[in-house]
C-alpha cells in the first residue's frame, strides 16, 4: 500500500509560503510518497485500538486504486487499464505537522489502514476524478471532499508513481488524503462514504 501526501488543492493551498521555504523550497513537482505496511491492515467494521500514546486519530478518507495486473512506466493514456477497481480506505494517523520526515510512528501503527470489505469494479466507476466523500464522526458530518480536487487526477497520479516503482496486481495506490481530515478518539465511530464505492466504518477504542 502506496499513499501520495499533498495530493489535494487545498491541502497544498493550506502550507501557502511554507512550501516555498525551508526544508520544502518550493511545491513538489513529483509525488510525495508514504506506505501503509501489512501491520496496518484492519476489516471493515473491526474495533481498532488506539495505543496509550495516542489520544486521537486524524481520520484520512481515501480512494484505493487496485491494481488487476502489474504496472511499469505506464502512460497516462493507458494507466486506467491497469487498474482492477477501488476501494474505500480509511488512512488513520496520529496529528503530525513534518511532511518531509518520513511519518512512520504516525502512520503505521497496528491496524491503522482499515479497508472496505470489497473492492468496486472499474467498469463500476465511469470516472474516479468525480467522486464526493463524506465522513462522518459518530454519525455527525465532519467532512465533505470531492476527488474534482486531487492535484494528479487518478490515471496522472499512476503514470507518475510507476515512472520510477512497479505496481504490482493487489498492490494499492492511495489517491491522498483530502484538507482537513477530521479528528476521532477512542469511543468514537467513524464512517467514510464515496460516491459509488459504499461505506467504511470502524469504531476507535482504547487498546
Amino acid at each position: 500500500m502506496v499513499g501520495a501526501l499533498l495530493n489535494y488543492r487545498q491541502t497544498l493551498e493550506q502550507l501557502g509560503e511554507a512550501a516555498s521555504q525551508p526544508p520544502y523550497k518550493a511545491p513538489p513537482k513529483a509525488p510525495i510518497l508514504y506506505i501503509k505496511p501489512a501491520n496496518t491492515y484492519a476489516a471493515q467494521d473491526s474495533d481498532i485500538a488506539l495505543p496509550a500514546d495516542v489520544s486521537e486519530v486524524e481520520v484520512g478518507a481515501c480512494l484505493g486504486i487496485v491494481f488487476g495486473r502489474k504496472a511499469t512506466r505506464v502512460s497516462e493514456q493507458e494507466a486506467l487499464d491497469y487498474v482492477a477497481g477501488y476501494r474505500i480506505v480509511a488512512d488513520l494517523y496520529v496529528p503530525h505537522a513534518s511532511l518531509y520526515r518520513p511519518a512512520i510512528k504516525q502512520k503505521c501503527r497496528d491496524g491503522f489502514c482499515p479497508m472496505a470489505a470489497h473492492t468496486v469494479p472499474r467498469s463500476a466507476v465511469p470516472d474516479p476524478d468525480d467522486l464526493a466523500i463524506e465522513v462522518r464522526i459518530d454519525g455527525q458530518v465532519a467532512q465533505q471532499a470531492h476527488t474534482r480536487d486531487l492535484i494528479r487526477p487518478v490515471a496522472r497520479l499512476i503514470a507518475d508513481v510507476t515512472r520510477f516503482m512497479s505496481l504490482d496486481a493487489g498492490d494499492i495506490l492511495l489517491a491522498g488524503v483530502p484538507a482537513g481530515a477530521p479528528r476521532a478518539r477512542a469511543g468514537q465511530r467513524y464512517e467514510i462514504d464515496i460516491a459509488r464505492l459504499g461505506s467504511l466504518a470502524n469504531r476507535l477504542v482504547a487498546a
